[in-house]
């Protein structure tokens, strides 16, 4: 199994806690003619795919590399501005590389703030009372799995599409929670968790979850 990342969402609805596990890198890697045949535009000052697709690279991509030299933000190793190279009929045919941007932290906050609404909305969809809201998301190449506490507080973890049952980790998490996190006395439910050996354990916890089965957390 794989454990991709762990979301920790206050009564409110705000993150205050991610870890990234095992974070995939996507990237893919094809020779253009010239003209391009997808657009590329500079945004959050890197080079990303703003419209048209292909073979495995969809708008949003980020540029990484140009005939195999590495591409940060807009510059090339060698001191050249991409876009500057690209415009250069005689540059091709050339290799682009083009890899999934990792997520900030300001958009993973956005994400949670975006599931709260959804979870109090299956919540009064729902035709049972007191419905326990959304348990398990799936997807095409991962799952979520959402476990919510008495106290309004959610875990949120991110694993891979054949996962089966994660219950018995998200009560784990659950307990290094109650045991790191709440016994601090600086430490309010709202607040973000800042604490080094919730790190530690969580990350221990995870690992062996991967290696021996969820079965035997």
């Amino acid at each position: 199994m794989t454990i991709y990342s762990l979301f920790i969402l206050s009564k409110s609805g705000g993150l205050i806690y991610h870890h990234d596990h095992n974070i995939p890198t996507i990237e893919q890697e094809k020779t253009f003619s010239y003209p391009l045949e997808v657009k590329l535009d500079v945004q959050n000052r890197n080079i990303v795919v703003a419209y048209g697709q292909r073979d495995g690279i969809k708008v949003g991509h980020t540029l990484v590399a140009v005939n195999g030299l590495k591409v940060t933000g807009t510059q090339m190793d060698d001191g050249r501005h991409a876009l500057k190279v690209l415009e250069d009929e005689n540059n091709y045919p050339i290799s682009l590389k083009f890899a999934r941007p990792k997520l900030t932290t300001n958009e993973k906050i956005f994400q949670a703030s975006m599931f709260y609404p959804l979870y109090a909305l299956a919540c009064q969809l729902s035709p049972e009372q007191r419905s326990s809201g959304i348990e398990v998301l799936e997807a095409d190449i991962f799952r979520m799995n959402c476990f919510q506490t008495l106290t309004g507080v959610k875990f949120m973890l991110i694993s891979d599409q054949k996962q089966g049952s994660v219950d018995a980790l998200l009560h784990r998490v659950y307990e290094l929670y109650t045991d790191y996190a709440l016994k601090n006395p600086f430490y309010s439910l709202e607040m973000p968790i800042r604490c080094e050996l919730f790190d530690e354990h969580l990350k221990s916890t995870l690992e062996q979850a991967e290696r021996s089965g969820i079965s035997n957390i």
